[in-house]
């Protein structure tokens, strides 16, 4: 097993107990800030069914996000232009037919005047004739047949004044009380407006009220003539600009979104080769290489690939050549040790057994050889273990196991061996698990084995829990403890903080090296746990079943009697994912 650093030890025995932790305050964030932030949240969580599969998308594909954003720029750029298009095109069509409008009423407010100025009319007959020639004068030369004919109020009544008179209804309700003060004060000889023609039948268009003053003959006074231009066919020409432009923009938005998909798959395409050719790589496939693309500079990367996959392979081979021969030497070399080892044995036995006719010092020495061949033969049974992982020849012969029950025949047999209590603490994990117990049982040994060794006489608590993901073993010493860059290598081969500490368990130095691959072959980890003085904590996960692929482990890494420091794990070590391992499996 491997040893923990040395430290001084610590005159009082730590008791476990939870520490209610105070909230950690809102540093540097606003109240604003925070606001923002829970309203942000708020939208994703109500989004999330939505436009959940598309966030995701969005984060692992870089083709779809220069695809949106090209397409929300092309998209903005045609809006732009269609209406900046459509603007122009309205504003110069009302302009034109504004301009028309005022040039056609001139013209037939100059003939109508000429009318009346030619007339002789003075009664009330003739003066409705008159009136009424006028509006026919202006019907045929203007081109409206919209007129309205009214007396300008505010003059002195004349019983032969003609009444005012208007060819629709429409034209009489758009002409507004501001446009008649504009004509009435005469300022200028033409006054303008935009109106709105509601017709009989509801509907509406819009138009332009042309507004000026004749002067009728006798003393019928001034009338004001307004004319009525309706704009409807310039809608209608506005609406099929308007429908062209859509019908534009929707094409030039497909085309350019096509062309956009094209050229991404173009030059997406030696990314997809590179990207493809790598998971074959790493899937075993040694011999695949990246194909080239036609291009100066992606044949260049092809060609940097390919010249780094044929060097990684080489390394590879090297590699898996000296793996090999390592594992064929320390297999060969235990399997040829086995021999002359149990013929020391039966020697070691032969002299044990006739010890009472030796000296004290012989009878020493007889104890102390045999002591050493069983931990030679323990370590030469590691070493096999070992090369068996290092081949992945590893099976796995797995049964329903109670995990609580398989802890307390480990703390059981192993209690003896300990100056202080060793508690088992089940908080969990009832149900059985599929395991290979062998193993369960040799990690949890290890674990104990290694707290009795280094837990300097302080109690042991072995916990169990479990969560609806993962079980978990955990095993808490309160001895010397270890620093942090030890942790790193507690589970390295041979590894031991204090070179000069003497085992007191007689161990190897390849315990918790195989009780980790024992963890890994069933999808599980092992991690440690330590500070000097406040003692170490061991902690086996195991996945209960092998589709988790990732688990939270039901147990805290950090223990909860201790402060958590800068550098420590998180209080629960976070998410966990399976090892992967080549077993075989067998179950009973």
């Amino acid at each position: 097993m491997s040893a923990t650093a040395p430290a001084r030890p610590s005159s009082r025995v730590p008791v476990p107990s939870l520490r209610a932790q105070p909230p950690l305050p809102h540093r540097g964030r606003s109240r604003a800030g925070i606001a923002l932030r829970r309203l942000r949240l708020r939208w994703f969580r109500a989004t999330q069914p939505v436009l959940g599969p598309f966030r995701a998308r969005w984060r692992r594909s870089l083709m779809l996000r220069t695809m949106t954003i090209t397409g929300l720029v092309t998209g903005f750029v045609i809006f732009v232009a269609g209406v900046f298009t459509l603007t122009s095109i309205s504003d110069d069509l009302y302009s034109s037919r504004r301009d028309q409008a005022l040039q056609d009423s001139a013209r037939a407010t100059l003939a109508a005047q000429r009318q009346i100025d030619a007339s002789e009319a003075s009664d009330a007959v003739g003066l409705r004739e008159l009136a009424v020639s006028v509006r026919r004068t202006v019907q045929d030369t203007s081109a409206s047949q919209l007129v309205y004919l009214r007396r300008q109020p505010g003059q002195p009544s004349y019983p032969e004044a003609p009444s005012s008179a208007a060819t629709s209804v429409m034209l009489r309700e758009a002409v507004s009380a501001e446009l008649s003060r504009a004509v009435g004060e005469g300022n200028l000889p033409q006054h303008w407006q935009a109106v709105t023609f509601h017709g009989d039948d509801g509907s509406q268009s819009a138009g332009i009220v042309v507004g000026s003053t004749l002067t009728f003959p006798a003393e019928a006074g001034s009338y004001d003539l307004f004319i009525g231009y309706n704009l409807a066919d310039t809608e209608d020409t506005l609406s099929f600009v308007e429908r062209t432009l859509l019908i534009t923009a929707a094409a030039m938005m497909a085309f350019i979104g096509i062309l956009v998909w094209i050229m991404s798959r173009i030059v997406f395409r030696p990314i997809r080769a590179a990207a493809d050719t790598s998971r074959r790589l790493a899937a075993g496939e040694s011999d695949a290489r990246m194909p080239g693309q036609n291009d100066e500079h992606f044949d260049a990367l092809s060609e940097g690939f390919n010249d780094m996959a044929d060097t990684l392979q080489a390394r590879i081979r090297e590699l898996d050549h000296l793996s090999e021969m390592q594992q064929r030497f320390v297999s060969d070399v235990s399997h040829e040790l086995r021999t002359p080892l149990t013929t020391i044995r039966l020697a070691s036995e032969v002299l044990q057994g006739s010890a009472e006719g030796l000296g004290s010092g012989q009878k020493r020495a007889v104890e102390v050889l045999g002591a050493q061949v069983e931990r030679f033969e323990s370590l030469l049974g590691d070493l096999l273990e070992i090369s068996r992982y290092d081949a992945g020849r590893v099976t796995l012969d797995t049964e329903p196991t109670n995990l609580v029950s398989l802890a307390h025949e480990v703390v059981d047999g192993l209690q003896p061996l300990s100056e202080s209590l060793i508690e088992v603490r089940p908080l969990g994990g009832y149900a059985p698990v599929e395991v290979d117990a062998r193993r369960i049982r040799r990690i949890v040994s290890n674990l104990v084995g290694n707290a009795i060794e280094h837990g300097e006489g302080h109690p042991i608590v072995v916990t169990i829990d479990s969560n609806a993901a993962a079980i978990s073993i955990g095993v808490r010493d309160w001895g010397v403890g270890m620093r942090a860059e030890d942790v790193e290598h507690v589970f390295d081969r041979f590894w031991r903080a204090d070179p000069s500490r003497k085992r007191t368990l007689g161990g190897t130095g390849l315990g918790l090296a195989i009780a980790q691959e024992d963890a890994a072959v069933h999808g599980g980890i092992l991690e440690a746990w330590s500070r000097p003085g406040e003692g170490s904590n061991f902690r086996l996960t195991l996945p209960r079943g092998d589709a988790i692929t990732s688990f939270m482990s039901p147990l805290p890494l950090v223990p909860d009697d201790v402060e958590t420091e800068a550098g420590d794990p998180q209080k629960t070590g976070g998410w966990l994912r399976r090892p992967g391992r080549r077993i075989r499996k067998e179950r009973r």
